[in-house]
């Protein structure tokens, strides 16, 4: 079992900057490759950027690609993602979650993952 906690949401004005986290904790985290989903009122679920176990890889929708970036501390199990240049329409709840897979590869819907958190809000002010 994985648990995934987020933090590090809140209210930001609009071209301002945020740093999600997403720390991990339980049997073998460390192995999970992970990912940022984000959700709006009355919208799907979006896949924002993912990051595999070692943190070499990433891959990003091409929706945030530029402003956006993910990123890994291996030490602390954490990952990260940057968010600059913030937008009105990126307000949202912010999901972290976790897969495991042997290799990497570029997962971008919510049912190919396993463990999810409790997400962290994202207010943008124009």
């Amino acid at each position: 079992q994985v648990q995934l906690v987020e933090s590090g949401g809140g209210l930001v004005q609009a071209g301002g900057s945020l740093r999600l986290s997403c720390a991990a904790s339980g049997r073998a985290s460390n192995v999970y490759d992970r990912a940022w989903f984000r959700q709006s009122p009355g919208k799907a679920r979006e896949f924002i950027a993912s990051i595999s176990r070692t943190g070499m890889n990433t891959h990003y929708a091409d929706v945030v690609k530029g402003p956006f970036t993910i990123s890994k501390d291996n030490v602390q199990n954490t990952v990260f993602l940057k968010m600059n240049s913030l937008k009105p329409e990126d307000a949202a709840d912010y999901f972290c979650a976790a897969r495991m897979e042997l290799l990497w590869s570029t997962r971008i819907h919510e049912d190919e993952y396993d463990y999810w958190g409790q997400g962290t809000q994202v207010t943008v002010s124009t």
